[in-house]
């Protein structure tokens, strides 16, 4: 059985290995951040395990028994007036054995004004999508692993076109309780179109991600260590801003070594309190600073920070994401225990 899960977990890993990032596939809102806890450690934390219910939208094989009548919405004002948000419910059935995860992911674009080849007003239109999912995790027997799976039924309607899709994601995580160490890797968004936009299959932003956890033996503080997009390595881009012109006005563009390619797929962060009412947390992502920094000015960008403060049965959780120097985030998150 174990040799069979690992089977298809790496095949379904190799038959979509190939590189995918911003703007060049199709629901690209399915690898937002997912909750203010893992917006104000950085983003893409996958190694919790404990009763937070969101962060099995990332990574399934976080579904624990302690997750059992949890249920969490969040709600970010992103950029440019972009609204997103999630929702998550999870139920043990079966003596606290089996445990089902439920979510949903969702995007709303706004209005804007249509207009049509010679400028003339053809009134106003919207876009938004929604993702539902389903997820369930096992436990190897005798083992420290965990696996988990999330199935995803995918809507998007921008104007007059529409798409349906379906996905999943698989996701194995390592539990040392001795040491308190976590690490997980996920592969998302294996899927496709259903129906497409305009008669076009694109691609599903396909990611994979890989990190590591622990709190510290003498001090109330767990450290996160996220590798995001391992599908490609060579994750940077030049900067036209950054080229040099010589005397004879020829331009060199920026070239992205290695170490900078390395940074940009890391993503840390530290939360203080981790297992108490009131946590502080603190994040940086060296991707979203690198692309985002302007240059010979210092504004922060990739540095993220949030609290989080439990009342009775209900924890209430704020991020603030610094992106630029004009536009920044905002996370809310609640989660109630119905037990």
């Amino acid at each position: 059985m174990i040799r069979r899960i690992t089977a298809l977990f790496f095949l379904g890993f190799a038959s979509v290995c190939f590189a995918q990032l911003g703007g060049e596939s199709t629901y690209q809102f399915l690898n937002l951040i997912s909750s203010p806890r893992q917006a104000a450690l950085g983003g893409k934390i996958i190694t919790n395990f404990d009763k937070d219910v969101t962060e099995a939208l990332y990574n399934p094989a976080s579904i624990n028994s302690d997750m059992h009548n949890q249920a969490a919405l969040n709600v970010s004002s992103y950029l440019g007036g972009i609204t997103y948000g999630t929702a998550a419910y999870a139920y043990t059935w079966d003596r606290r054995v089996q445990t089902f995860h439920f979510g949903v992911t969702y995007i709303n674009y706004g209005e804007f004004d249509g207009r049509d080849l010679n400028g003339i007003a053809t009134g106003t239109f919207s876009g938004n999508e929604v993702a539902l999912s389903f997820g369930y995790n096992y436990n190897i027997p005798f083992t420290d692993f965990y696996v988990g799976a999330n199935a995803k039924v995918i809507t998007s309607q921008l104007e007059q076109y529409n798409s349906v899709g379906g996905a999943i994601d698989l996701g194995v995580m390592y539990i040392n309780e001795n040491l308190d160490f976590h690490a997980a890797l996920t592969v998302r968004n294996l899927g496709t179109q259903f129906t497409t936009y305009a008669g076009v299959n694109e691609r599903l932003p396909f990611e994979v991600n890989f990190g590591m956890s622990q709190t510290l033996e003498y001090i109330p503080l767990r450290w996160h260590l996220t590798l995001e997009n391992l599908q490609e390595w060579p994750i940077g881009v030049s900067n036209p801003a950054r080229a040099t012109t010589d005397l004879s006005g020829n331009q060199t563009e920026e070239k992205v070594g290695f170490l900078n390619n390395t940074l940009r797929h890391l993503i840390l962060g530290a939360e203080l309190w981790p297992d108490r009412g009131f946590n502080l947390r603190l994040g940086y992502n060296f991707r979203r600073a690198e692309e985002l920094r302007i240059l010979d000015q210092r504004n922060f960008s990739g540095l993220s920070f949030g609290v989080g403060l439990k009342i009775n049965k209900m924890k209430f959780s704020y991020t603030h994401a610094r992106y630029t120097a004009s536009a920044n985030t905002s996370f809310f998150g609640l989660q109630i225990d119905l037990n």
